[in-house]
């Protein structure tokens, strides 16, 4: 397993300006010793002169000097290098002074008098801090990462599976950020016999929950508004029901610190519903039903269509589901899947949440980003792996109509419930399927007669619909779900497939990644 590196840090230049330049001798010394170098001015004209002759990286700036002021001299150090970190060094300690230096964006606020230790701490959080950080996540790594091999291989029950698949996520968010892709690629190396094990867990356990709804199991699709919202609509008369269709953990993950100015975060997962495709884990999210209930108490509302079509009556599903839970409240729904939904939203956010009852939103852009990628060669290349769609998805939330709808939750308070329906895989390899001509045509889940797969490792076969609770299809119907990144082809067109499919984000099969779904409580802070 690859290391963390041990090269000496380069050393760092730091411009010192103040009036009582002799008297920073002693402070001068001790961050030479601590490797840093530390030239020094004693007016801001003759600071700006050295920037132009030379780059630093770092300027402790006094606010208080004969002739020209720190802050005055902060703008001409803007124009000469913008990046250049600033750290103010002043006797004032008048909160006035403190709000215009952070306000123009100074790094660090200090007041006379200061110790070495002092101004040490602030240069190393700024100059440092990254590559500190850096190394503590790849020490931390590699001293965990020797108990997580030893540990893989233990029988784990659905908390076990949850908490070990979270740990995972953090690391391989940690990682990738810290640019450890070393570690990052030792870290993936634990994750075919995690899913290879988690196959054979779901494979036994989950007939068995569905059998008995009232035994030991995890929360499923169907426990989301009776288990998390309800309590919330119950203390508060009303709630905010977000769902991001096909939101990893991993992606969870890089955008929940964006929310933490704004909400206190409680974030917890639950498994969704086989086959972990939109129809029926969104559909059973919204009804609190099994697909198979649905089909056969709204059978007006679940025909044996395209699939596309089985997401047309979510409001209806949730209304429903409020009445079979006693609640006569307003349910208002709203699905956001194109541009001008976005900006209808964002024109009409002050009412977008109702005075009261639960208002639920659809969000789709992750879902279309993912999908996207099978149809884009330019999207396929930018969301290459699973790093980038991270990336991709955090930039989409910093600039979206769903984080407009979460800060006028938290302007309103409105605590917030946060989910996913599914999550996704990367697949890059390929499973021959055989099957008659009436199989569904889906990559990571298929139903009709005389299914099977090549390779029998590749896929999980249910015979009976029942034990999925799922639509019945008539006899002989199997259902067969994708393990590990695999993805179905059929023998004829074994070429076509492969060259359009390999490398997608798939969902509808049986991994962590598509089954372990984050649900965030989002209680609005103050």
């Amino acid at each position: 397993m690859a290391r963390f590196p041990t090269l000496a840090p380069p050393v760092r230049h730091v411009l010192w300006v103040d009036d009582e330049a002799e008297l920073l001798e002693p402070h001068r010394l001790f961050l030479a010793d601590k490797g840093y170098k530390v030239t020094t001015a004693t007016n801001a004209d003759d600071a700006v002169e050295m920037l132009r002759r030379r780059p630093f990286d770092l300027m402790l700036l006094d606010e208080q000097m004969p002739g020209k002021r720190g802050l005055e001299a902060y703008r001409e150090v803007r124009e000469l290098a913008p990046t250049l970190p600033v750290v103010m060094v002043t006797k004032s300690e008048e909160d006035a002074l403190m709000r215009e230096a952070l306000g123009v964006n100074v790094r660090d606020y200090l007041v006379k008098p200061v110790s070495p230790r002092q101004v040490l701490a602030a240069v190393t959080r700024i100059l440092e801090g990254s590559r500190i950080r850096k190394q503590a996540v790849a020490r931390a790594f590699v001293d965990r990462f020797r108990e997580i091999e030893n540990e893989r291989h233990g029988a784990l029950d659905w908390r076990g599976w949850i908490e070990r698949f979270d740990e995972l996520m953090r690391w391989d968010v940690d990682l990738a950020q810290s640019g450890e892709m070393g570690l990052y690629d030792s870290l993936r190396g634990l994750y075919p016999d995690l899913q290879r094990e988690f196959a054979l867990f779901m494979q036994h356990h989950y007939p068995q929950w569905l059998a008995n709804l009232e035994g030991e199991r995890p929360p499923l699709s169907i426990d989301v508004v009776p288990e998390f919202v309800l309590p919330v609509l119950q203390r508060d008369r009303r709630v905010l029901l977000v769902v991001v269709d096909c939101m990893r953990l991993d992606q969870w993950r890089v955008v929940e610190p964006v929310l933490t100015s704004l909400f206190d975060v409680e974030t917890t997962h639950y498994f969704a519903v086989l086959p972990t495709a939109t129809p029926y884990s969104r559909n059973s999210l919204f009804s609190g039903l099994f697909p198979g209930e649905i089909a056969a108490r709204f059978p007006d509302w679940w025909g044996e269509r395209d699939d596309e079509t089985l997401n047309a009556h979510e409001r209806d599903l949730l209304e429903a589901q409020m009445k079979e839970l006693q609640l006569s409240i307003p349910v208002r729904y709203q699905k956001i899947s194109t541009p001008h939904d976005s900006d209808e939203l964002e024109r009409h956010i002050s009412s977008a949440i109702g005075a009261d009852g639960i208002s639920a939103f659809v969000f789709n852009f992750v879902d279309l980003l993912t999908h996207g990628r099978s149809e884009s060669s330019i999207l396929f290349e930018v969301a290459k792996d699973e790093i980038a769609l991270r990336q991709l998805t955090l930039q989409w939330f910093q600039r979206s109509a769903l984080l407009s709808l979460l800060k006028e939750a938290a302007r309103k308070k409105v605590t917030v419930v946060l989910t996913s329906d599914h999550g996704s895989i990367h697949c890059t390899t390929p499973a021959t399927v055989f099957a008659k001509r009436d199989a569904t045509q889906n990559l990571r889940y298929k139903f009709g007669e005389d299914l099977r797969a090549e390779r029998p490792e590749q896929a999980l076969l249910f015979p009976n619909e029942d034990a999925l609770r799922l639509p019945r299809r008539g006899l002989g119907a199997n259902t067969l779900l994708a393990v590990q990144n695999t993805f179905f082809v059929y023998p004829t067109k074994l070429r076509e497939y492969q060259s359009r499919y390999r490398g997608s984000f798939l969902h509808g099969g049986v991994t962590p990644e598509e089954v372990i779904v984050p649900l965030a409580l989002l209680t609005p802070k103050g």
